[in-house]
């Protein structure tokens, strides 16, 4: 059976917050302390951060399912990077994850293409995201989607900083 998406809603927010922790772990879990990793999950990715974000009017997430199982994710909103040409309505790729067991399989891509539809709208608003320096992947995914570089900001967690590029597609 070939993987399906659909919009997340409001109803979705436990099983959002699920699929955002596991996936943060499973890619980011030994970069950080485990105090700092365990307070940023929470803060960021529970629950209640999720049904706020759902229930934002700007914001927007796509599910990646295997049958009913969650198994990666697309969410975006309004645009929060550091950067002086950014604009009130300008959208921000907040996070794009795949579990491990089901990547280079195409998905990335499909929740990208969805992505970009909800995003070209007649306001054709200016896409803005955040990818660490280090991550040449993401830096080449998002090069084919017309993102280019346009600064740099410290990504914190707990004591950590890591340094991440401000990619803009216009």
């Amino acid at each position: 059976m070939a993987l399906q998406i659909r919009r997340a809603t409001f109803a979705d927010a436990e099983a959002l917050s699920a699929i955002a922790i596991a996936t943060y772990t499973e890619t980011w879990g030994d970069s950080y302390p485990p105090q700092d990793l365990h307070a940023f999950l929470h803060a960021h990715y529970s629950t209640q951060p999720q049904r706020i974000e759902l229930s934002d009017p700007r914001s927007a997430v796509w599910l990646l399912l295997d049958g009913d199982a969650v198994v990666g994710y697309l969410a975006a909103g309004a645009n929060t990077l550091p950067h002086v040409d950014a604009r009130d309505g300008d959208i921000e790729l907040k996070r794009l994850y795949v579990l491990a067991a089901y990547q280079n399989g195409g998905h990335g891509a499909r929740l990208m293409e969805a992505f970009l539809h909800w995003l070209d709208t007649p306001q054709r608003r200016t896409l803005w995201v955040g990818v660490w320096e280090e991550n040449l992947g993401a830096q080449r995914f998002y090069a084919r989607y017309g993102c280019s570089k346009a600064g740099e900001y410290d990504f914190i967690v707990g004591d950590s900083r890591d340094r991440e590029f401000i990619l803009r597609r216009a």
